[in-house]
């Protein structure tokens, strides 16, 4: 298992070498700018030098992360810092937003891109549409389990694709699917999108019979793992924790580097690292296809004060003094009437070739071979050790130990230079898209999209009518002959069931249906295998004009705009392609694959019908199973209706109906086109808010 890659997390320059020095073969980071965790340290421009340099010296590579959505009037200021961050050296940069991407791309060519595990990629077929779109490297979703990360390898090696695949194996575990949570948005505008999370899942949210903590999950661990991930072609493996202190990152990494070269876990290196920081344990609950009330958990007092300073002191100490893991070649050369020579060649045939003064004749001691080799040996405080040394010293020569010491010095500093170099790289002036609000549509037309086929004959008159991809074609044609626009919704997610997604897609197709809303970027390389209609859905997280040209460029016909966008925002954004805006609905608050309501140790039975989860307000959210995950809702519906016409270049509006009876529907469809005053148990979202 040496050849996996260990990624360790650095918050912080200290956290970085805790990782380095104790065996990560890479590290991500944020600048100060566009993380996905900016309450952690992060690096400014120098900083983020200074740790490229660390760690090229030492051999490891260094990936930024840029993994939050950006709005218009960041992505100059996006594109600048990566371009930077290119000419000093990064290895990769870690990206979320599909509008910079395709920006980067252009304006760095050959700089290497990592899809972010925001983008909620999980199938076969959306990492192989990733690497087509330029990608080198995928995050899959930590929620995947042994056999779907198996199927996502074969399938990209069968098809000819080399792109890398990334997995978390130690840290955090998210109850929702990352890249689709938008509680912390809607309850305090603080964005998960944005890297502003304020982890209100780890509150007291209870459903029935359950914990009281029933959208906290374990911290995730796949330590014993480790070697069916190398067999099934993972290439990195991902420690998270960029939040967390550096005994933390020098545990993770210790206790997996250790794993990796004995072929199994230190049960002391890991209760250490369980002492450090946990939630009840650790779960590998989705991995082993084993999710339940067994994978929840919270942080306990037991949990705190099983990191006692004796912990960490033990900790600390692995990483206070470097590693030195380079080998070094020296050849010593003292000749008569010639100046003293030193050539030192590293690993990688880098070499230093340094001269000193004209040795003198020894008046008492003569310069020794074991003497010299004695001082070229101390290579303390730098990574590299003394492999071999060869001195060729000439009789009754004497060399003061001081030149022998500054030989060295230099020669190591040469070393580290050539270790640490920059090639130049192409970097492309390219025009950022203009924020240039397209003219307003003469008519705005309306969509609805359902949790069922019980749809009443109102929405007979809308553009379209969104019903599941799951909907049995008797319906369909009911619908269809009814009068309906029938279009179909494929689910945002689909582990483990892309195949069962291109069925019933080749189905629809035999049907008539040539419209699908696509949520989710692995489901559109199997829409467009189809030859459908494909209409871009919240769940692709579009925020600003080059996402847009992005969905252009891949053939979507029209996007719905992610709901983290004021009004204003969305007003300025420019390109052509149609876009929409949800004006009614319960706001889905996360998605996913372990439903909340089975930790009131229950089996879960697939619920068509909403479950509550309660938080700590005695404010009650609906929650829906759908598609083998199971979807939060917000407690009020959203409210846009009579708020229409305040956008001004929108092409389509959508209702959306996720918890609602058809009785309800009806009712709630007539208030609101009325435009009834007197509702008020709603909400207008983040429209006029926004998010951090």
């Amino acid at each position: 298992m040496n050849n996996l890659e260990i990624l360790a997390p650095a918050g912080s320059m200290e956290s970085l070498i805790a990782g380095v020095r104790n065996g990560a073969n890479a590290v991500y980071l944020g600048a100060q700018l566009f993380s996905a965790r900016s309450s952690a340290k992060n690096f400014n421009k120098d900083e983020l030098k200074e740790a490229i340099r660390y760690c090229h010296i030492r051999d490891v590579k260094v990936y930024l992360t840029v993994n939050t959505l950006i709005h218009d009037d960041e992505l100059e200021n996006a594109i600048n810092l990566i371009k930077y961050a290119a000419n000093i050296g990064i290895d990769a940069i870690i990206i979320q937003d599909v509008g910079l991407a395709k920006l980067v791309r252009k304006a760095i060519p050959s700089i290497n891109l990592n899809a972010s595990t925001q983008m909620s990629v999980h199938t076969p077929m959306g990492a192989k549409f990733l690497y087509d779109m330029g990608y080198k490297r995928v995050v899959l979703s930590r929620e995947m389990s042994e056999s779907e990360i198996k199927e996502v390898s074969d399938f990209c090696r069968k098809n000819s694709s080399d792109i890398e695949l990334e997995v978390f194996v130690h840290g955090a575990l998210c109850m929702c699917v990352s890249g689709q949570c938008y509680l912390s948005a809607m309850l305090g505008s603080r964005s998960g999108n944005r890297g502003a999370c304020a982890q209100p899942c780890r509150l007291p949210f209870a459903v029935q019979g359950g914990t009281g903590y029933d959208l906290s999950l374990k911290d995730l661990s796949l330590i014993h793992h480790l070697n069916e991930l190398k067999q099934i072609g993972v290439t990195s493996i991902k420690i998270e924790g960029r939040m967390k202190r550096p005994e933390y990152v020098a545990a993770a990494v210790d206790c997996i580097n250790d794993a990796c070269k004995n072929g199994f876990v230190d049960n002391n290196k890991f209760s250490d690292l369980n002492a450090v920081f946990s939630r009840q344990g650790f779960t590998d609950g989705y991995f082993i296809n084993k999710t339940g009330r067994d994978m929840f958990g919270k942080r306990t007092k037991e949990d705190v004060i099983s990191a006692t300073n004796n912990v960490f002191s033990k900790i600390k100490q692995t990483y206070l003094s470097e590693n030195p893991s380079i080998p070094l070649k020296l050849i010593f050369t003292a000749k008569n009437k010639k100046p003293l020579q030193l050539t030192v060649i590293d690993d990688k045939n880098n070499s230093a070739v340094v001269a000193g003064n004209i040795p003198e004749t020894a008046i008492k001691v003569a310069l020794s071979q074991e003497r010299c080799i004695a001082q070229l040996s101390k290579t303390g405080g730098t990574p590299f050790f003394a492999k071999e040394i060869i001195c060729d010293i000439d009789d009754n020569l004497s060399v003061p130990i001081s030149e022998i010491n500054q030989l060295r010095k230099s020669a190591i500093e040469i070393i580290e230079d050539k270790r640490a170099y920059v090639p130049q790289i192409q970097v492309n002036d390219i025009y950022l898209p203009i924020s240039n609000p397209k003219p307003k549509s003469k008519t705005i037309k309306n969509r609805a999209v359902f949790s069922n086929s019980d749809i009443p004959k109102y929405f007979k008159n809308f553009e379209f009518v969104f019903v599941p991809l799951t909907t049995s074609q008797r319906e369909l044609q009911r619908l269809i002959n009814e009068g309906f626009n029938i279009a179909l919704d494929i689910p945002r997610c689909m582990f483990g069931r892309e195949k069962l997604v291109d069925n019933l897609l080749e189905k629809a197709k035999s049907y008539g249906i040539n419209d699908i809303l696509v949520s989710n970027i692995g489901a559109v390389p199997i829409a467009k295998k189809y030859g459908f209609n494909m209409h871009g859905g919240f769940g692709l997280n579009i925020t600003n004009t080059a996402s847009l040209l992005w969905a252009e460029d891949v053939g979507f016909k029209d996007i719905e705009l992610s709901f983290e966008l004021t009004v204003s925002q969305i007003n300025d954004m420019g390109a052509d392609i149609p876009r929409g805006v949800i004006v009614y609905g319960h706001l889905p608050l996360m998605i996913t694959r372990n439903c909340p309501v089975i930790n009131n140790g229950n089996i879960c039975h697939n619920c068509k019908t909403p479950q509550f989860i309660t938080d700590r307000k005695g404010i009650k959210f609906p929650i829906k199973c759908n598609f083998g995950c199971s979807e939060l809702f917000n407690s009020v519906p959203l409210r846009m209706i009579d708020r229409i016409n305040e956008f001004s270049n929108i092409d389509f509006v959508i209702y959306r109906y996720t918890v609602e009876n058809s009785v309800e529907i009806l009712e709630k469809s007539k208030v609101f086109n009325i435009n009834n005053k007197s509702e008020n148990n709603f909400t207008r979202g983040l429209y006029y808010r926004g998010v951090e």
